[in-house]
């Protein structure tokens, strides 16, 4: 619909409060950690975990300038190569995730790495006919 309106779209909170981070999967993973006590924005995170994955996968084979890529990069890249995103609002603790998630926008994902995020995050049929 924002592509047939020919509408932006500024993204707020692109990594879901960190979720997409990847930092809150997995066995290592703190019950001590700020989702864990107060979990916003809300996920579903059966269809956030098969995301992630998929992002971890991209990740694993690319660099910035010689330093590896994290799957926060590629969830912000993969928002900026959507066609009406025009700006997305990120949060950061510490200087160096600014500029992590500043390289982001040097990222090129391919259409095979596009495709494989469109169709791993597509809002199930049974969602949109609600």
């Amino acid at each position: 619909m924002l592509e047939s309106e020919n509408v932006g779209l500024m993204v707020w909170s692109p990594l879901a409060g960190g979720y997409l981070s990847g930092k809150y999967e997995g066995p290592d993973v703190s019950e001590e950690n700020r989702r864990a006590k107060f979990d916003f924005p809300p996920v579903n995170r059966e269809r956030g975990s098969e995301v992630i994955k998929v992002m971890r996968e991209i990740a694993d084979g690319k660099q910035i300038d010689g330093e590896p890529v994290n799957v926060a990069q590629i969830a912000l890249s993969w928002l900026l190569h959507q066609k009406p995103v025009t700006s997305i609002i990120v949060g950061a603790k510490r200087p160096e995730q600014l500029r992590d998630n500043i390289r982001a926008a040097q990222i090129r994902l391919s259409d095979d790495e596009l495709a494989a995020l469109d169709g791993v995050s597509r809002l199930p049929r049974s969602t949109l006919a609600g």
